[in-house]
């Protein structure tokens, strides 16, 4: 696929998906004929341009393509019952006449024009409704999110993978099963329908996390040559206030939207001009989007007295002590680290604990910080990234020990992100 159309594909495809899906009941199927409208697309657009409305074209092509595959399997259908009906010797009457015939019954796959009509249909957000089926009880957790970064986030099995800490290889498995999942239900029990009032909540923590990876996804990329995918943040953010909008008093959710808008808010100020990293230490926080921040703070003063405390809550909570710090050296890092430290007693992980050893480096000094992070050096899921490595990196800087410098270069080379990789080897350099 050519690049000029790759934010124009990653944009519409849910969409398309979803509307195939919602149309056709077979996830399975509708990736396929999606896959093949995008080739299609690569082969038929004019370079450098597209059609007026790219959702269409795309929606049409994949609509043909998925009803000629349907067709071509009712006809081979159609010629295995006849040559069984003329080979059966112990019966005399021929097939039923509302058996299968040659181009298939209206069935499932409906009048060949009948997608078209979709093409300006927007009574349902498609890319929502495509979440929500992805998060179908019959998938694990993990499939449910990985299956859905894929479908909706338009990520790619490494990326996703990179999310996820695993290899590329398991993660392509695990998405293949899912899709093999989907693709067996019955019709009823895949419905593209948002599920229940019953259903919903089932389906609201692999959604949160869903939107919380393609989130991460666009403010950190993890490969390639820019820093951020602001488009796919901005996605993320749109759907988290869908999801809201549905789901009002579910907190967790309002508290997703409120860390997303926090962190987004510093966008401006993460890259300089050249599109390298600019440290949260070094950031001009006049860039910062007041704006963002307000709406978020107004969410969590809401939520945080009466809700149940959880994950996002904290996570947005600590983004909040970050952004109404006037300036770095004002960040109270006490605070971050009580934060950190309930966090991690409600749910643990090693990348909240890798977070927590720097908060409490910056609170207590960067022996303590390294105290707490030595045995995190043993998670294999740590040290496949370049993270650790970083943060072990700044924190023996700080205590002035010369084995900084093959940290960051270590953490440069594990490293996926050009510009993460410029700015470590860049503090590598420093310390030559």
């Amino acid at each position: 696929m050519s690049d000029p159309f790759e934010d124009v594909w990653r944009r519409e495809v849910p969409h398309v998906l979803g509307a195939l899906v919602r149309r056709y009941g077979d996830f399975g199927a509708g990736e396929d004929a999606v896959q093949e409208a995008l080739l299609a697309a690569s082969q038929q657009w004019p370079p450098g341009t597209g059609p007026d409305n790219p959702r269409g074209w795309l929606l049409r092509v994949a609509s043909r393509r998925l009803i000629d595959a349907r067709r071509s399997e009712h006809a081979r259908t159609a010629r295995e019952l006849r040559v069984a009906v003329r080979d059966r010797v112990d019966t005399d009457h021929a097939p039923a006449a509302d058996s299968v015939g040659p181009a298939g019954p209206a069935g499932p796959a409906g009048p060949a024009g009948a997608i078209e009509a979709d093409d300006s249909a927007e009574s349902a957000d498609d890319t929502l409704n495509l979440l929500l089926l992805c998060a179908h009880p019959a998938l694990t957790p993990a499939a449910q999110v990985a299956l859905t970064l894929r479908a909706v986030g338009g990520l790619t099995t490494t990326q996703i993978a990179s999310a996820f800490l695993v290899p590329s290889a398991t993660m392509g498995q695990r998405i293949t099963r899912a899709k093999a999942t989907l693709s067996g239900l019955s019709p009823a029990g895949a419905r593209f329908a948002p599920p229940s009032a019953s259903d919903l909540p089932d389906r609201l923590t692999a959604v949160g996390q869903v939107l919380y990876l393609i989130f991460n996804e666009g403010y950190t990329a993890s490969g390639g040559e820019r820093l951020m995918d602001v488009p796919l943040a901005r996605e993320a953010i749109r759907l988290t206030r869908e999801l809201r909008t549905m789901v009002p008093d579910h907190a967790e959710t309002s508290g997703l939207l409120a860390l997303m808008l926090l962190t987004q808010a510093r966008a401006a100020a993460r890259a300089d001009a050249a599109g390298d990293l600019v440290p949260l230490e070094h950031q001009d926080r006049a860039l910062w989007d007041r704006a963002m921040i307000a709406e978020a703070t107004s969410i969590l003063e809401v939520l945080l007295p009466h809700a149940r405390v959880g994950p996002y809550q904290l996570q947005a909570a600590i983004a909040a002590v970050h952004a109404e710090a006037p300036t770095w050296a004002d960040t109270d890092w006490l605070q971050i680290t009580v934060l950190y430290r309930m966090l991690d007693g409600i749910a643990p992980s090693p990348t909240v604990r890798l977070n927590l050893a720097v908060a409490v480096g910056m609170a207590h000094g960067p022996a303590a910080g390294l105290e707490v992070l030595e045995p995190l050096r043993e998670e294999p899921a740590l040290a496949r990234g370049h993270r650790i490595h970083a943060v072990r990196a700044h924190l023996l800087e700080m205590v002035g020990d010369p084995a900084a410098r093959e940290e960051y270069l270590t953490a440069a080379r594990l490293s996926t992100s050009v510009p993460e990789q410029r700015y470590l080897n860049a503090r590598a350099e420093r310390l030559a």
